[in-house]
C-alpha cells in the first residue's frame, strides 16, 4: 500500500542528517507531502490547540455552520432527489487567523487567543526550518526562500486556516473540501488524529493521509513549484466529507508578501546545452498579489493556466 513520506525531523540534527535531508528531498520531489514527526513542537502546546479548536467549535462555530450555505444546499439537493453532488459548495467550517486580525480572533472560548498565538509562534519557526531545509537540497543559499518570501522586508504572510469538517448526513453528495492545489509557500498542517479525509493525488491515483497523533503535514504550494523551477510540485488535494467524526484541521501558510517578484531561482534554471549563456524557466515572473488575484478566480481549476495568466499581466 502506498503512503506518504513519514520523516523524523529530529535526526536531521544527528548522525542521520544526510539520510533525512535526503528523505525530506523525496518528500518533496515525489509526493510533495510528507509528514513530520518529532518536530519540535510541544506535545503539551499541540494537546492544548486540540482543546481550545474543539471548545471553539461547539461554542462559537457549530450553530453557524448548521445555518450555513453548505447545508442549505444540501438539504435542496436531498429533497429534490438529484443525483451527483452539490457544486460550488465544502462541507467546511472555517475561519483565518492572522496577525492582523487579532480582534476578529474567537473571543468566547477560553484560552483560545493565547494557545494559538503561541502554536503559531511554534509553527511559523518550523516552517522556517523547513525551508532551510528545502534550501539545502536545491543548493540554494541559506534563507534564500525567506527572503524570496519577505521581499526586502515588506514581511511574508503567515496564516492560519482553523476547519473542521462536521459529520455530514449524506457524503456521497458533497465535498469535504473541493480538489485545489494551495496558492502559496509552504502548508504545515496539524490534522485530526483520528478522523481521515485528507487525500492527494499522486500518479493518477487519490491516496489517503492518515491520521498520526501530533504529526504535521508539510505540503509545498505553486510558489515554491516557481521557485524550484519544477523541481518540487504543488500536489492536487482534496477532503472527503465522512458521516461520522468532526474532522479538524488547522493549515497554516508561509506564503510570499503579496509585493514579492516569485521567478524560478537563477541557480535552478537549465543551461541549454552549447548555450550556456541562455538560461530557461519553466515558469513566469509575476508579482504575487497578482497569481493571488487569478488563483482566487481558479483555485478549483487546472494550475498550468494560471501561471499562464498571471505571466500575461
Amino acid at each position: 500500500m502506498t503512503t506518504i513520506p513519514v520523516i523524523d525531523f529530529s535526526k536531521l540534527y544527528g548522525e542521520e542528517r544526510a539520510q533525512t535531508l535526503a528523505q525530506i528531498s523525496k518528500g518533496c520531489e515525489e509526493w510533495g507531502f510528507f509528514q513530520l514527526v518529532n518536530h519540535g513542537i510541544p506535545v503539551e502546546l499541540l494537546e492544548r490547540v486540540k482543546k481550545v479548536g474543539g471548545e471553539c467549535f461547539k461554542l462559537e462555530r457549530e450553530e453557524v455552520f448548521n445555518k450555513s450555505r453548505a447545508v442549505n444546499l444540501l438539504n435542496e439537493f436531498v429533497e429534490s432527489n438529484k443525483n451527483g453532488k452539490v457544486e460550488n459548495v465544502d462541507w467546511e467550517d472555517v475561519f483565518l487567523l492572522t496577525d492582523d486580525n487579532h480582534n476578529q480572533w474567537p473571543s468566547n472560548t477560553p484560552q483560545f487567543k493565547e494557545t494559538m498565538k503561541e502554536y503559531r509562534s511554534e509553527v511559523k519557526k518550523l516552517a522556517e526550518r523547513v525551508m532551510e531545509v528545502m534550501d539545502e537540497n536545491l543548493g540554494l543559499s541559506k534563507g534564500y526562500i525567506k527572503k524570496a518570501f519577505n521581499n526586502n522586508n515588506n514581511g511574508a504572510f503567515f496564516g492560519t486556516k482553523v476547519s473542521h469538517y462536521p459529520p455530514c448526513p449524506h457524503p456521497e453528495k458533497v465535498n469535504g473540501l473541493r480538489a485545489h492545489t494551495d496558492a502559496g509557500g509552504v502548508i504545515l498542517l496539524f490534522q485530526d488524529d483520528q478522523v481521515d479525509g485528507l487525500q492527494i493525488l499522486k500518479d493518477g491515483q487519490w491516496i489517503d493521509v492518515p491520521p498520526i497523533p501530533n504529526a504535521i503535514v508539510i505540503n509545498t504550494g505553486d510558489q515554491i513549484e516557481v521557485l524550484s523551477n519544477g523541481k518540487y510540485k504543488s500536489v492536487w488535494h482534496r477532503v472527503l466529507s465522512k458521516p461520522d467524526g468532526n474532522r479538524r484541521s488547522i493549515a497554516s501558510f508561509y506564503n510570499p508578501s503579496l509585493k514579492a517578484t516569485i521567478s524560478p531561482a537563477p541557480e535552478l534554471l537549465l543551461v541549454e546545452e552549447k548555450k550556456v549563456d541562455q538560461l530557461i524557466a519553466t515558469y513566469p515572473t509575476f508579482v504575487f498579489g497578482n497569481y493571488m488575484n487569478v488563483y482566487n478566480e481558479q483555485k478549483f481549476l487546472p494550475k498550468e493556466p494560471r501561471f499562464q495568466a498571471v505571466a500575461a499581466i
